[in-house]
């Protein structure tokens, strides 16, 4: 699936749309590069489980855990983690596999870092921000391109 995105705004509703058809055990991977829009997905795939408050991405915590909404939501952020060997080693210490096998949903922002450990039937979204462009052109810079497989 591909979708245009043409602001954060839209990149967070289609999240929130997306959301309302999660299941649990749903793992969903963000990848793409700082400032491609990782977190407003996130923001939006929790306002579509029904969480309300503050979503912020975990990158100091790697994990945080939102249970008030249709189903828990597990948000991870992997960016500190670049460091493969290192990084796995600190999944494991915080049960990052269990966390994939739960009744929730797993959004994990910079999967790519542990992609080794990433089930086979997660959805990987790949968010990409609209290149080459001049802001001559009439585009908006908060243009993106959601690919999901």
């Amino acid at each position: 699936m591909k979708y245009e995105s043409k602001s954060l705004e839209d990149t967070m509703a289609f999240a929130e749309s997306l959301a309302k058809e999660a299941k649990p055990g749903d793992i969903l991977c963000l990848c793409g590069p700082l400032g491609a829009g990782k977190t407003a997905f996130a923001k939006g795939f929790a306002k579509g489980l029904g969480i309300q408050g503050h979503v912020s991405s975990p990158t100091f915590t790697i994990m945080q855990v939102y249970d008030k909404g249709r189903l828990t939501l597990y948000h991870f952020d992997l960016y500190r983690l670049m460091d493969v060997e290192m990084g796995l080693d600190a999944l494991d210490d915080i049960g990052f596999s269990e966390y994939l096998e739960s009744d929730g949903v797993c959004l994990v922002e910079w999967a790519e870092y542990a992609e080794r450990v990433i089930p086979k039937g997660a959805k990987w979204v790949r968010i990409e921000t609209v290149a080459d462009r001049s802001e001559d052109d009439g585009s908006n810079s908060e243009e993106r391109t959601i690919h999901i497989c």
